[in-house]
Parts: C-alpha cells; structure tokens; sequence
C-alpha cells in the first residue's frame, strides 16, 4: 500500500469512526429522552437488524403493525444504531435497541415475547432463533418469485396465498407448506402510506418502480439503464400522462451505468416539471410505500417484490423483460402469464400502453392471477386474516407452555 492510499485508507476509517460515535451519541440521548419500556407489556417482537439502507423492508409494514399494536402490543427489536435511531422517530410502534445478544438476552429476560415476526434473512436473524420457547414467524417484505432455502428455519411462514404455498412446496424439496404457511393476503394493501403529491386531473398516472442492479448475474433484474431513460422521455413527451419514478433505494450502488441512468431520468423529470409545471411529474424517494400503487393507473415494474405490491391492487401493470442474459425469471407462476415490456419496446411505451388498455383478455388473466396470489382483496379482508394467523399462534403458544408445564422432568442421570 502506497503512503496516499494509505492516508486515504486512515482517513476514510477516521471519518467511520467519528460518525459512528455520532450516531451512537444521539443515539443515546435519543433513548434517555423516552419513557422507559414498561416489563412484562410486549407479546409480539419484531426483529431488524440490518442498516438504515434497507429500511424499506420493514417500513412496508408500518401500517399493519400500527394496527395489530391496538391488540396484541409489538415491540421492533434493532440491531443496528443508525437504524435504531431512525426507528425512533418514524416507527408507530416501540423500538428496543440490542446490539449484542447479551442485550437480547436481558430483553427476554423481561419481556414475554410469544412471537418474533422476522422480513429479511439476516445473519443475526439466525442468531436470535437460537432463542427457543417462541414462534419465529417469516413475514417478509414483501411476496415475489424468490424462494430462499432458509424459509425451512422459520417455524411458520405468513404468505399472501395459495401461489406462494404452491411455490414453498415446489421449490423446497421435503418442505411442508400446508402446515408450515398460513395465507394472509396482503395486509399492508389495507394501510397505503402517505399521500399523493397532486390531486386527479385527467392525466395517465404512471407508476415507473424499478428495482436496483442486483448483487449478482442472476439477480440482475433493474431496467433503469436499459429501459428506463426511453420509457420516461416517451412519457415526459406527453401532456396526457405523468410520471411517478420511484427507483429503489440501493439504485446505482454496483454500477455506473445505472447511476447515470437514474441521474439522466431525474434531471429529465425536473426539466419537464419546469417547462410544464401543471404536469406534477414526481421523482419520488421518500421512505413510504402505498399512495403510488393505488394513485397509478398502470404500474411498470422489474421482476421484484413490486410485481406482487402492485399486483394486490387489481390494477394493470407491465412488467420488464430483463436484459441481462443469466437473469433467472420464474416461468411457473404469474411471470409466465404477466404482460411484458421489452428494451425494444420502451421508447414506444404511450403505444403499448394504449395497447394494454384495449385488451380486455389481459383484464380477465390479471384478475385471476390477483386472486391465486392474494386471496379476497376486498378492504379489510387481509388485515382480519393477519390478525386471525397472530391470534392462533398465540393459542398455540398457550397451549403448549401449559403442556410442558405439566410434564414430568426427565432425570438423565
């Protein structure tokens, strides 16, 4: 290592250091500025560990949680500071900050946590089932075509519908989704977040959601760079339509040429809105998720978690062909029956979506693929399922904890 890249290596950690102890410093004066948790109050943990990045995937469920909170009363159990300290000031429920597991282990120590609802994969996710006596639940962050293998280490898995117990039991060889999945809808669909920026006035809305490049060659499902610059001068072009670009958060992270992609497509949008102010175009990359699915006429969407939030909503979408040739694209499920849009198509999108809307085929498989994913989509529907799954764990619970009670010990001796 030469002296330069030394002093820059020095330099780039000092700069970490000082802003962790910053962060953790407000951190701490955050957490002596509330009320103390009270003992013995929360039944229902949430876990979360990773870093304020990733927030989106528990943010997705403010709404339900909010709700189930008037019930049973959660609890966000953090790993990370930074995301501690967000949580803090945005999330409608409680938030225990435990670093270390000696940290979890005096929470649990005071706390009668039945349930610990999990929404990633986290290595320290793993770490804290080793905690036994209580369910660990997968929630998720959200339904899609991806069907990790370490789904088998949850005790039970909260799912939209018979889609995603037909995919466990497929895809997870020996895995018993009948008695390992319970199908709750989609109850964030019952809480949408936040508010549109603009109120109705005869134009299109167009939800353009893409996902990030992908941490690998298989993953790499993101369109901002190979269809996104097109669709959205396309639309930009037209007094009939607006545009919602909502990219997702870790957007041009690993590649350039996404980066610039995503820069190009948000200068074209401010320009657009300063030519045209009444188009109300929105470059949108605020934390909440919800108001865009139902505020959208059409949605176009990567392959990703958002093909199922907006497929929830009953509303058309079009979902993009990934370009990338080791891609691996589900062709069992609704991918081989949704409406794609292809790079060769995007500059030209005002005519497919004229196309789209004229295909009354395409409204018929829509609404049969909404109801194989998610079940009764009527308000409410999947809310009450989600309570209903919380309420039946907690018996089981009961039920068991007042068996071994009774057992008779063991002498090994």
């Amino acid at each position: 290592m030469g002296v330069l890249s030394g002093l820059s290596w020095s330099w780039g950690a000092l700069r970490t250091h000082l802003r962790d102890r910053s962060i953790r410093a407000r951190l701490d004066r955050a957490l002596e500025a509330r009320a103390p948790l009270a003992a013995g109050r929360f039944e229902i943990g949430v876990h979360y560990a990773d870093g304020p990045l990733n927030l989106y995937q528990l943010r997705r469920w403010y709404g339900p949680l909010a709700e189930l909170a008037k019930t049973h009363p959660v609890l966000l159990l953090v790993r990370d500071p930074a995301s501690a300290l967000a949580l803090i000031e945005e999330s409608p429920v409680p938030v225990a900050f435990v670093p270390a597991p000696a940290d979890v282990d005096a929470l649990l120590a005071v706390q009668p946590l039945r349930i610990v609802l999990h929404v990633d994969h986290h290595p320290l996710t793993f770490e804290l089932m080793g905690h036994g006596r209580r369910w660990h639940v997968l929630i998720d962050h959200g339904e899609s075509d991806r069907t990790p293998n370490q789904i088998r280490a949850y005790d039970v898995s909260l799912v939209a519908g018979d889609a995603a117990v037909d995919r466990l039991g497929r895809v997870l060889w020996g895995y018993d989704a009948g008695q390992r999945a319970i199908r709750i809808g989609r109850p964030q669909a019952d809480h949408p977040a936040g508010r549109a920026p603009f109120e109705p006035d005869g134009r299109t809305v167009v939800l353009y959601a893409p996902t990030w490049e992908g941490d690998g060659p298989a993953t790499a499902y993101g369109s901002v760079a190979s269809h996104g610059t097109a669709l959205i001068r396309d639309l930009l072009a037209s007094p009939e339509h607006r545009v919602i670009y909502r990219p997702h958060p870790r957007t041009g992270t690993r590649d350039r040429d996404y980066a610039a992609a995503d820069r190009e497509i948000a200068e074209a949008i401010a320009a657009a809105n300063r030519a045209d102010p009444a188009a109300r175009h929105v470059h949108d990359t605020a934390p909440e998720l919800g108001w865009q699915l139902v505020a959208a006429d059409v949605a176009i969407v990567d392959v990703s978690a958002m093909v199922y939030d907006r497929l929830a909503t009953g509303k058309p979408l079009l979902v993009t062909r990934p370009v990338a040739p080791d891609a691996v694209v589900d062709t069992a499920g609704y991918l081989s029956d949704c409406e794609w849009l292809t790079a060769d198509e995007a500059p030209a999108l005002r005519r497919r979506l004229a196309g789209l809307s004229e295909d009354s085929a395409a409204a018929v498989r829509l609404g049969r693929w909404v109801t194989y994913h998610f079940g009764d989509t009527r308000p409410g529907a999947a809310t009450r399922r989600f309570h209903a799954a919380i309420d039946q764990l907690l018996t089981d619970w009961e039920r068991r904890a007042a068996r071994e009670a009774h057992d008779e010990q063991v002498d090994l001796v």
